[in-house]
């Protein structure tokens, strides 16, 4: 398959069949399916921004600029959106407290390097490494308490607008437990939608930005700082990108009946390019996107032309400032309903990786493992050493892998009973 080359499926395939990574339907068809790939991204992408306080239009623009690339760097071969990444939420928002949001974007920059990293050696040695260093008791627990530190910052938002956010949280839910197919995996942007439109008909919208802003313009760009004190904040979001990109292509794989397995390395090294690139220039972080998961299977269609279109449609909404400046406007009631949830499933995510692998509970060592990373996690404890500071999620994660490496080694020194 050449880069921009599919085979065109036959017009009377039936709607049942599956459309491949290397093939493609009618261009009109495609344009259409590349659309809903856009909605699908729109609401969790553009929300990350509003709560890190980046201009959702440079995040937008790196969105679909990363989109292409992660395209080309994997060859063409795996289907994928990359969106914004809750993961980064609370560091980028530490470190900007702490240096300015400059220092954020440095820890943006160092968190894709080091997916360039991880992704060459995987590349070259596979994933057992990786494995054997987080396994799923591990990598469940620091998911998990990434999303259960952000709760805090749920809570102010939603106590900002209490109505709104019962509003948006309610519609959330209703949506969800309503709807099925692609309405429902829409529900959070449904949601934020409905929520912002009852806060405009209160008044409660600022709208002075929007009807400032231009139809045509380049998005604000920002220039990184890097502060070494900030990098350990970054650490545990390098590993929850590699569970999350790790888990997508293995979730292509399934649903195509394709060995996927030898793309993760490249679809590591993308999303750290995308990173890259969006940390230098006032984006935030990547990583591939469950919400496209969905619209895969529920259209059946995997072709990657789709993904050209959406990473292209990305692109082209982020030239337009008034978008960015609508983004802006949403108040904080309806970001704290949204988040409430959205926060929450981040935690549970970690939990479905303990479900998904079975992860047995009745050993101490599992039981301890997420026992102590949960707790410092949550309680956000925080230590300095000397210009360091290792805040809640970094201290959790270190936790994790020292509790379970830790009891692991003990274990393997204890004598056996004669």
């Amino acid at each position: 398959m050449g880069l921009l080359r599919w085979a065109r499926v036959a017009p009377g395939v039936s709607d049942d069949a599956i459309v491949a990574p290397h093939e493609r339907l009618s261009w009109p068809r495609t344009l259409g399916i590349g659309a809903q790939h856009v909605v699908a991204m729109f609401g969790a992408t553009f929300l990350v921004p509003v709560l890190t306080g980046f201009p959702p239009a440079t995040t937008l623009l790196f969105s679909g600029i990363g989109t292409l690339l992660f395209l080309v760097i994997t060859g063409n071969r795996l289907p994928s959106y990359l969106g914004s990444s809750f993961s980064v939420v609370a560091p980028v928002t530490a470190a900007a407290a702490a240096h300015g949001a400059g220092s954020a974007l440095g820890g943006l920059v160092a968190v894709g390097v080091l997916l360039i990293a991880i992704g060459a050696i995987v590349h070259l040695f596979g994933t057992y490494w990786i494995e054997v260093t987080l396994p799923p008791g591990v990598t469940g627990a620091i998911v998990a308490l990434i999303g259960f530190n952000l709760a805090p910052s749920a809570k102010a938002n939603f106590e900002k607008g209490p109505l709104l956010g019962l509003v948006t949280l309610g519609l959330l839910l209703a949506a969800l437990a309503f709807f099925r197919g692609m309405v429902g995996r829409l529900a959070i942007f449904i949601a934020v939608v409905a929520g912002y439109l009852v806060a405009l008909a209160l008044g409660e919208v600022n709208t002075s930005g929007i009807a400032a802003a231009g139809w045509v313009g380049l998005p604000t760009f920002q220039t990184p700082t890097f502060h070494l004190a900030v990098l350990p904040m970054f650490l545990p979001a390098v590993i929850a990108l590699v569970a999350e990109n790790i888990g997508h292509v293995k979730s292509v794989g399934q649903l195509t009946g394709v060995d996927t397995d030898p793309l993760i390395g490249r679809a590591l090294a993308g999303d750290g390019v995308a990173t890259v690139l969006a940390g230098f220039g006032g984006g935030s972080a990547t990583t591939t996107y469950a919400e496209n998961i969905g619209v895969m299977a529920a259209t059946r269609v995997y072709s990657t032309a789709a993904y050209w279109v959406a990473g292209t449609t990305a692109v082209l909404l982020a030239l337009c400032p008034k978008v960015g400046a609508v983004i802006s406007a949403i108040p904080a009631g309806v970001l704290g309903g949204a988040t409430v949830a959205l926060y929450g499933l981040v935690g549970v995510l970690g939990i479905r990786i303990w479900l998904t692998n079975h992860v047995d509970f009745s050993r101490p060592i599992n039981q301890m493992t997420a026992a102590v990373a949960l707790v410092i996690g949550i309680a956000d404890f925080t230590w300095g050493w000397g210009d360091l500071t290792f805040s809640g999620i970094a201290l959790g994660s270190i936790a994790a892998l020292a509790v379970y490496h830790g009891m692991r080694g003990l274990t393997a020194l204890r004598p056996t009973a004669r």
